[in-house]
């Protein structure tokens, strides 16, 4: 089932690629706008576990995203030792667009794999 699994990681990023490519996003990049986009105002450490990426190469993604402007970080208001993260207007949008083309390749994506997952879910319960 791993196997399945990247599969179909690998195709949703392929899919979403060209996209990408258009904004100059980078798969990781998506990743925080995804999440924030899901949940906006996380805290960098809540990112990091939502973003699914290792804490140590969040700050420089994120730093990349507030330079262009599409991510917003301010202190939080009560602990000053804490920064929040949130998608800015135009971050908003660009993430609403590859959001939707996101559904679009899920929705082909579980087409194409449905076979094979049920086969997998088959061949597991005859075990």
């Amino acid at each position: 089932m791993l196997l399945l699994l990247k599969r179909i990681e690998r195709e949703l990023e392929r899919g979403l690629q060209p996209l990408l490519g258009e904004f100059g996003l980078t798969v990781e990049q998506w990743q925080i706008m995804a999440a924030l986009r899901t949940e906006p105002g996380q805290p960098m450490s809540v990112l990091a576990q939502s973003a699914v990426l290792p804490a140590a190469s969040l700050t420089r993604h994120v730093d990349k995203l507030v330079e262009r402007g599409l991510v917003l970080r301010r202190v939080h208001p009560s602990d000053k030792r804490r920064v929040l993260t949130a998608l800015s207007p135009v971050g908003g949008t660009v993430a609403d667009r590859l959001a939707e083309t996101q559904r679009e390749l899920e929705g082909l994506l579980s087409k194409y794999f449905q076979m094979e997952i049920q086969e997998l879910s088959s061949s597991a319960t005859l075990r």
